[in-house]
């Protein structure tokens, strides 16, 4: 069980990042679910470009207004100067980008963008389209179905992982790991994320003293169809605003312009807080209307969406659909420099939403999420054999914690209701200050391996919350009187 790589993850970050190294490695990908079960396949609206070398300064400027003063000029300026890197790589593979019938791509908004320049593939299945052609490309084996249980890490480098595979701990060694995990969406009640991304990795890191930061900046998306049974909920893509959808209540007003001029086109933080607010004050319903379509031309643009809409008995584009806002994105994570390295830790990476490259600040540009994912994996990539890994002798003890005990599932539920209510859009001292006894009080009772990772990277969602006092970006806290 010796390879020179182990990626964790199979989503956009993690398989780009394995198409990037040579085939010539022996890299093994290891991914907790299913492969198809990442927040890649989820992903509707597309992925941002600077449209052409003038539009990158354009493109920077963008991110960093949306970012509220917190991104890292640096880290957004090889995100857009590498941009179209990425993308014709992508095409000289084999990717098929929307495009018209003379073969011209299709470049559309979303908000807090000022221009179009977010392509697009199968109508509104971006990321699916992506990951099955990644998956696709990928030469390296998986092994799917294997939850990591621990990072091997000694004298502050890393040897390998512990994996939970077929009813027992296994581990498997290499000396440069990168992590392509993802975010944290089930630590919460409503989400739109892969019901497999529970911010697990996160917690192993804790454990380990690696840095997390900014872990206070979660992002929630604002427009989610809120019918159905599941915590995973519908996403309704910001392309759909972007290309004339709008927001109303239940008496067909446009409240959203009393908050920002901007309205639909708001940044996502703005028209979360607008749609939460209004709910509370009014006790109206909060609906997405798409009378601006033409039906065949709704149907054709965002097939799937139309699809899964008629599924819950709506007649779209002709009737609008309850909405509220879910979480969706975590910006912060793994403390990493421009090309993904840990540098607590040799050998160790991370890349894509798991990772903190602080491109996003306090608030990530719309569509600026699978772009990250493509740009950092294939610097990750190529820096991987840049220098000698150190050889690790050691002989690690597997672990003896249960992964799952039967009051777990009560205790993940519990936890999911704490960060909804207390942890969400709008934020007090108080509401934190509960959330944060609830998961003192847990982590002190005997609890299963993956409930105590999930408590320790909420503890940490918390912790950051209460530190940062002021308002910014995608963190919102109210006064309280």
């Amino acid at each position: 069980m010796q390879y020179d790589v182990i990626i964790i993850g199979a989503g956009i970050a993690g398989l780009y990042a394995a198409i990037n190294i040579p085939k010539s490695k022996k890299v093994l990908i290891v991914n907790k679910a299913q492969p198809w079960e990442c927040n890649t396949y989820y992903a509707q609206g597309g992925v941002t470009t600077a449209y052409d070398e003038s539009d990158i300064e354009s493109h920077i400027k963008d991110t960093m207004d949306a970012g509220d003063g917190l991104c890292d000029e640096r880290a957004v300026e090889v995100l857009s100067k590498e941009s179209q890197g990425v993308i014709a790589d992508l095409i000289s593979k084999g990717f098929i980008f929307d495009s018209d019938e003379d073969g011209n791509l299709y470049y559309t908004k979303e908000a807090a963008h000022s221009r179009n320049r977010i392509l697009r593939a199968g109508g509104d299945a971006t990321g699916r389209c992506l990951h099955h052609f990644l998956l696709s490309n990928v030469s390296h084996p998986m092994l799917a179905g294997a939850t990591v249980t621990d990072l091997l890490i000694d004298n502050a480098t890393i040897c390998g992982v512990e994996v939970y595979y077929r009813d027992g701990f296994k581990q498997i060694m290499a000396p440069r790991v990168i992590i392509a995990s993802g975010g944290v969406g089930s630590l919460f009640r409503y989400h739109t994320n892969a019901s497999s991304i529970s911010g697990e990795i996160h917690g192993i890191c804790i454990e380990k003293g690696i840095e997390v930061e900014r872990m206070e900046m979660t992002q929630f998306h604002p427009t989610v169809f809120v019918d159905g049974n599941f915590a995973r909920k519908q996403l309704l893509t910001e392309a759909l605003r972007g290309e004339g959808a709008y927001v109303e209540d239940e008496d067909g007003y446009r409240f959203l312009f009393d908050y920002d001029k901007r309205g639909e086109l708001a940044s996502r933080d703005i028209v979360s807080r607008a749609i939460f607010d209004y709910k509370n004050r009014t006790n109206k319903q909060v609906f997405l209307s798409f009378k601006n379509f033409d039906p065949e031309e709704f149907h054709n643009r965002f097939p799937n969406i139309s699809l899964n809409l008629k599924a819950f008995g709506y007649k779209v584009p002709q009737e609008r659909v309850p909405i509220s806002p879910a979480f969706h994105y975590s910006i912060g994570g793994i403390k990493t420099d421009l090309d993904g390295q840990v540098q607590s830790v040799k050998g160790l990476y991370a890349v894509g939403e798991v990772a903190s490259t602080r491109v996003h600040g306090a608030n990530r540009l719309a569509s600026n999420s699978l772009l990250e994912g493509l740009v950092f994996a294939k610097r990750a990539a190529k820096k991987l054999f840049q220098r000698d890994m150190l050889t690790c002798n050691k002989t690690f003890k597997k672990s003896k914690e249960e992964l799952v005990l039967s009051t777990d599932k009560e205790k993940k539920d519990e936890l999911r209701r704490i960060m909804w209510h207390n942890v969400s859009i709008v934020r007090t001292s108080q509401s934190l200050q509960e959330a944060k006894q609830f998961i003192d009080t847990q982590l002190k009772e005997k609890l299963g391996r993956m409930l105590k990772l999930r408590l320790l990277t909420a503890k940490s969602i918390v912790d950051s919350a209460l530190m940062r006092t002021k308002s910014v970006g995608v963190h919102f806290i109210k006064e309280e009187r």
